[in-house]
């Protein structure tokens, strides 16, 4: 079945980029980055400025483009049964380049797996103007490691806003 992600969350004033690899099946359904009931995503952004977790989709987007952050995936579309990076084929991958183009304050790029950051290297490759870093999976799929070790990982990204 091949999927499509969806369009970034930007704005001009975007310093960071937060790549997944592709929307998972809840995702795309509710048509909302990390809707997965059990995905921890939005949990932790909220943790990290201190603030309540808001239900509301568009007030979650706001909130990542008033603290400078953008979202999006690494791939723009794919083969894929089911939500598993693992299960992906004949994948193609967003336009970076014309991305980094119209946000140039974008310097730093975080990755919400390994399979995003692989993609990332195999399609769109290194860029010497920003700096790369993995970050644990808020993914249900990866529920070995706890909440509280995520957030402590996650708070790197408060170094670079």
């Amino acid at each position: 079945m091949i999927k499509t992600a969806f369009l970034p969350i930007i704005d001009e004033n975007a310093k960071i980029l937060i790549l997944g690899t592709m929307p998972s099946d809840a995702s795309l359904e509710k048509r909302e980055y990390y809707g997965h009931s059990k995905n921890q995503f939005w949990k932790i952004i909220y943790a990290l400025f201190e603030q309540a977790f808001e239900q509301d989709y568009q007030s979650r987007k706001a909130f990542l483009c008033k603290h400078r952050i953008a979202l999006w995936d690494v791939l723009s579309h794919c083969e894929r049964k089911g939500s598993a990076d693992a299960a992906i084929k004949e994948e193609s991958a967003n336009d970076f380049r014309a991305l980094y183009q119209k946000y140039p304050n974008i310097k730093n790029v975080f990755f919400t797996s390994g399979d995003a950051e692989k993609y990332y290297k195999k399609h769109v490759g290194e860029n010497g103007s920003l700096a790369f870093y993995r970050l644990p999976s808020p993914s249900p799929a990866h529920a070995s490691k706890s909440f509280e070790y995520k957030l402590r990982a996650w708070t790197q990204l408060l170094d670079f806003l």
